[in-house]
Formats: structure tokens, C-alpha cells, sequence
């Protein structure tokens, strides 16, 4: 009787011990693909950040202006700028109204 008791133990044992082998390895998968994730989204983040600061300055802007553009741009006050629309196959052109703004 003490044999089948100890093999029975023995044996729960084992099977208990390859359930949580296999549950931690599940988990250690599922913690390797999020860091990998987080760890490709946090570059992503900073290359847009980098090109955002670099685009963004105002020195930088004149100066593709300058480099691209010479002098095709020009200045428009708001009240110049309309909306251009297309709503099924019909143009539509309204004035621009910005919310906010006492002028």
C-alpha cells in the first residue's frame, strides 16, 4: 500500500511539475513578444519625435522654404482660405470658420 501511495505521489508530482514548466514557458513567450512590441514601438516613437523636432523648427521650415520653394509661396491671411469639397461628384466651396477666434 505505501508503494502505491508513494508512486501516486511520485506521479502527481511529475505531472504537476510539467503543467507549471509549461504554463511559465506560455508566459515567458507571451513576456518576450510584448517587450519585442514595446521595444519596436518605442523606436517608432522616437524617430517620429526626431522628425517632428527637426521639421517642426521655424528655422528649418524658412530654410526648405527658401531651398524648395524660392519664392512660390506666398502669404494668405484666414479669411482667403475656403474648403474645397466633393460630395457626390458635386464641388462644394465654403469659407473657412475658425471657432474660438474673436477678430
Amino acid at each position: 500500500m505505501t508503494k502505491f501511495i508513494a508512486f501516486f505521489l511520485i506521479l502527481s508530482l511529475v505531472v504537476s511539475t510539467s503543467l507549471i514548466k509549461n504554463s511559465t514557458k506560455d508566459l515567458e513567450d507571451e513576456i518576450y513578444s510584448a517587450k519585442e512590441n514595446l521595444l519596436f514601438l518605442e523606436n517608432r516613437f522616437k524617430d517620429s519625435k526626431l522628425e517632428f523636432d527637426y521639421l517642426s523648427s521655424s528655422e528649418k521650415l524658412l530654410e526648405y522654404q527658401e531651398l524648395y520653394f524660392e519664392s512660390s509661396l506666398q502669404k494668405k491671411s484666414l479669411k482667403e482660405l475656403n474648403i474645397f469639397e466633393i460630395k457626390n461628384n458635386e464641388i462644394i466651396i465654403r469659407e473657412l470658420t475658425i471657432l474660438g477666434k474673436n477678430e
